[in-house]
């Protein structure tokens, strides 16, 4: 490869008004469901399990569930957001899955009902994912699209910052109940008003020449179709790297707990070192956004994916001290900040807008797939052995080869290649 495709060609200029679209998007990143259930589920599941005798591994499996509806729905949700626009998508699905999450308060003890309301709320709620904040975002930034994603997707650190003081504080005022109604509600009173004023498409396309035809979100836009970028092995190449990498990267977060117990830490020097985990994620984005604006984004994320790969080495010392704990979980959060930032910029460089929900949707089903499976297979490496070095070791070699499938991507096409 030239030397020259390690940097980011001359940008066109972008419009400023994308910052406001930038900053809606990350209210309703913020307020969807990819950060308030996750975050929440382990402040509520004490309660839970405290009133109808449910075991924490029964739980959890409410996770797995969102997780397999995800994987399942979001390439026909990458599909509806082509189809009816972005910014659609996003004013239905918000009050949708703020309702859903709502309806968790109505539960009086049964957990296959509960099971099945965490389905309904995947369903309803996957217009809320990152596919859609990330469609428009690419839309309005070139130059700074790499620095406006990040902005977009502090949106689910600052959730993680916030809202587990929020809940527990609801909780000790007014019961698991209120706290789950007032939580749900904030989709609806915040996050529908901000993208209903802010959150807008870009259009190119003059509007006396923009066909009146259900595919009008598509018109003017550049990029393969789905069945184009199916054909390319640049795609599986992505596939494949992503598989890795989402397993390596999500499998240690619910673990992180446990993982610092079995190193002898106290519930309180625990929690210290894992409060950092949510401000390193907004460090990964923002940093990671930055880099990606200057230089070849598979390069930057062979050289981002090297701190969570360390942070994984460092927890498999049998007695790691405090800051070393700390530096291997502030190592994981900047890793997994910086994920999603990367999937969205890598498909708008390689694969254009022209489908990019449908294909966007493609790749977060096999997200969702190895983020499922991650957990489940550290949880299960413990329970084998009663440790976690060989899961956090495994984590590692994950990372690197991820990493090595990246670099194998090549330059961004040229406009004329494959943007059409």
């Amino acid at each position: 490869m030239h030397p020259r495709a390690f940097f980011r060609a001359s940008p066109e200029v972008d419009d400023p008004r994308g910052w406001a679209v930038a900053i809606a998007a990350m209210v309703g990143v913020a307020l969807g469901m990819s950060p308030i259930p996750f975050y929440t589920i382990g402040m509520l599941a004490p309660q839970l399990s405290g009133q109808f005798g449910w075991s924490f591994a029964a739980l959890m499996g409410s996770i797995t569930v969102q997780s397999g509806v995800v994987m399942i729905a979001s390439p026909l949700a990458g599909v509806a957001i082509d189809r009816f626009g972005a910014r659609s998508v996003a004013l239905v699905s918000l009050p949708l899955f703020g309702l859903c999450y709502m309806s968790l308060a109505l539960n009086n003890g049964s957990l296959m009902v509960f099971y099945g309301q965490w389905a309904v709320m995947s369903v309803l709620g996957i217009g809320t994912l990152s596919a859609t904040w990330t469609r428009v975002v690419t839309q309005w930034f070139d130059k700074w699209r790499g620095m406006a994603l990040g902005v977009a997707s502090c949106g689910t650190g600052i959730t993680g910052f916030l809202i587990k003081p929020l809940c527990a504080g609801l909780i000790d005022a007014h019961g698991w109940r209120i706290a789950v109604i007032v939580i749900g509600a904030l989709p609806i009173v915040i996050g529908v008003p901000v993208v209903a004023l802010l959150f807008r498409e870009l259009q190119r396309t003059p509007r006396s020449l923009r066909p009146s035809t259900k595919d009008a979100p598509l018109a003017g836009q550049s990029g393969l179709t789905l069945g184009e970028a199916l054909r390319d092995r640049r795609l599986w190449t992505m596939a494949a790297a992503f598989l890795f990498i989402a397993f390596a990267l999500t499998a240690p977060t619910p673990n992180l707990e446990n993982i610092l117990r079995t190193r002898s830490f106290t519930l309180a020097q625990i929690g210290e070192i894992t409060s950092a985990f949510g401000l390193s994620v907004i460090c990964g984005r923002l940093i990671g956004g930055w880099l990606l604006d200057r230089f070849w984004a598979p390069l930057i994320a062979a050289f981002i994916l090297v701190f969570p790969t360390i942070g994984c080495w460092l927890l498999t010392s049998a007695s790691p001290t405090p800051l070393t704990a700390t530096l291997a979980v502030m190592s994981l959060g900047f890793g997994a900040g910086f994920e999603f930032d990367l999937l969205a910029y890598l498909i708008s460089r390689y694969f254009g807008q022209r489908h990019y929900g449908a294909i966007y949707g493609c790749f977060y089903a096999v997200i969702a797939c190895a983020g499922g499976l991650g957990p489940v297979a550290f949880g299960y490496i413990f329970d084998q052995t009663g440790d976690y070095t060989g899961a956090l070791r495994a984590g590692a070699l994950c990372l690197t080869f991820g990493a090595a499938l990246l670099l194998m991507m090549g330059s961004y096409p040229k406009r004329g290649e494959t943007l059409r």
